[in-house]
């Protein structure tokens, strides 16, 4: 299955080579500490300043103050100043988590010292100290992803492997650009040709030599003549757990960086946790989150989004229905069957944008599908009339789903709807995207929407799927309003 697309591949001795040399991870813009420090400073400082002399507190300077050295002091503590973490981030939950210390320990403080400002207007005053920070660490992971589709502040990896599994490996990296890994050389275990271009630093034997020595000075001259900061070792079955071991002592008394690639991919960091069982060092993958609060919360706010949608945007509604009867004959809605969760089907609701008997017209275009799986798509429809194609630019008529996410056959965030047709077709990996319901946006349409293959999609929604979160779909929702308007991808 291919991997979302950027414009760059990531592989050294490829794309990168006619750019500017490969600037290693230590290499970070340095303006990101002082920025990050600076923010959290004012950020926490100001806001207590300003409440507390509004509030006539005795000594508003030495409780801004204070605010600003615990704020620093947690983060501090949390590591999240280490050169490792700046930029790596644009999450909200760590910052959350961050602030919900920093509430604590202020709490404390004042018990402590009997300050009396009302705990509303001192919670109120720490409030902007989180959104600066949340704001700053967009500001330098956005930075930051851009700066690695240049090769800057990456890390060298040498990968080690059976041939096929390393060239798995090299093909997932090299394919993305939001990672700090770029590969520079491959160091394959066993016979067997590698045809990705990736210079071979040597090679190991298929079984594990005589000499524990042998492996270690093996991998060591490669990582010597490849100039690597890490190691990457892929699955296989003539990679033991002694052998991986050994290279590992070498490795490190060298004092250099060993990964295990553990075969999983898209899984979500926040689903892994290590134990150790009787000196065994186990990975734990957890489940899907299928039940609990955070389903309930979605719920929730899938049924009190929709409502107020409905009410907020009524006017809108009045509008679009007005234009689309004006501008070509028939209905202004558009009902059509779409599969939704476990494979029930339910009638969905659009704006129409095409012309009425749009439906039999497809099977006549159906040679022109510039979509390479299950969904038609053409760029330039010709069943498509003059206002929905405004429509369809801005996503206006994807408004009437709605009435679907009222009555539950729809979520706000989710995989996209499919038709009945896709759905028979569809094979076990591909079956699993009904596991949740529908969604009106979703990862699918903040990347790139129909300029995405077939695969793509599909491995956009399973990672939707096994991955999903209350606070993933709350930053979809946010990305979705930068998506729509941009517009790339919607015809």
């Amino acid at each position: 299955m291919r991997h979302v697309r950027f414009p760059a591949q990531r592989v050294a001795g490829s794309a990168y080579e006619s750019h500017a040399p490969l600037r290693r991870l230590g290499d970070k813009a340095r303006w990101y500490l002082p920025a990050a420090l600076t923010a959290d400073l004012l950020g926490a400082a100001v806001p207590v300043f300003l409440v507390f002399e509004a509030a006539r507190q005795v000594r508003p300077l030495y409780c801004a103050a204070g605010a600003a050295l615990a704020w620093i002091s947690v983060q501090a503590l949390r590591r999240r100043y280490a050169n490792r973490a700046l930029g790596e981030s644009r999450g909200v939950l760590p910052v959350v988590h961050d602030w919900l210390i920093l509430i604590g320990v202020l709490a404390v403080a004042r018990a402590a010292t009997d300050e009396s400002t009302p705990r509303l207007a001192a919670l109120g005053a720490l409030l902007p100290a989180l959104l600066v920070t949340v704001a700053c660490r967009k500001l330098t992971y956005r930075h930051l992803f851009a700066a690695r589709r240049e090769a800057q502040a990456v890390s060298r990896v040498l990968v080690v492997g059976e041939p096929g599994a390393a060239e798995g490996v090299i093909a997932h990296l090299s394919a993305r650009t939001d990672h700090p890994y770029v590969v520079v050389g491959v160091l394959p275990v066993g016979d067997g040709e590698l045809t990705g271009g990736v210079p071979v630093a040597g090679r190991l034997g298929a079984d594990m030599p005589e000499a524990p020595s042998g492996d270690a000075d093996t991998v060591l001259g490669a990582v010597r003549s490849q100039h690597a900061d890490l190691v990457l070792v892929a699955p296989g079955v003539r990679i033991t757990g002694e052998r991986l071991r050994r290279v590992a002592w070498a490795l490190h008394d060298a004092g250099l960086e060993l990964a295990v690639f553990p075969g999983l991919v898209e899984v979500s960091v926040k689903r892994l946790e290590t134990l150790s069982a009787g000196g065994l060092a186990v990975l734990r993958v957890a489940p899907p989150v299928r039940r609990g609060l955070q389903p309930v919360l979605k719920s929730v706010l899938d049924r009190i989004g929709a409502g107020f949608g409905l009410l907020l945007l009524s006017p809108l509604f009045l509008g679009v229905v007005a234009a689309i009867r004006l501008g070509s004959r028939g209905p202004a809605f558009y009902r059509q069957r779409r599969i939704g969760r476990d494979g029930e089907p339910f009638v969905m609701w659009k704006f129409r944008t095409m012309v009425v008997d749009a439906d039999r017209l497809k099977a006549e275009l159906s040679e022109s599908n510039e979509n390479d799986g299950l969904m038609f798509k053409m760029r330039r429809d010709p069943r498509v009339t003059r206002v929905g194609r405004l429509l369809r630019r801005t996503s206006l008529d994807e408004l009437p789903q709605l009435f679907n996410v009222l009555s539950g056959h729809m979520s706000l965030v989710g995989p996209r709807p499919p038709l009945p047709e896709e759905v028979a077709r569809y094979d076990e990996v591909e079956l699993r995207r009904l596991v949740v319901r529908p969604g009106m946006t979703g990862l699918w349409q903040i990347s790139g929407r129909s300029d995405l293959s077939w695969d793509e999609t599909i491995q956009l929604d399973l990672q939707y799927v096994d991955n999903w979160s209350f606070t993933s779909d709350v930053d979809v929702m946010g990305r979705t309003f930068r998506a729509v308007v941009d517009g790339r991808g919607a015809y």
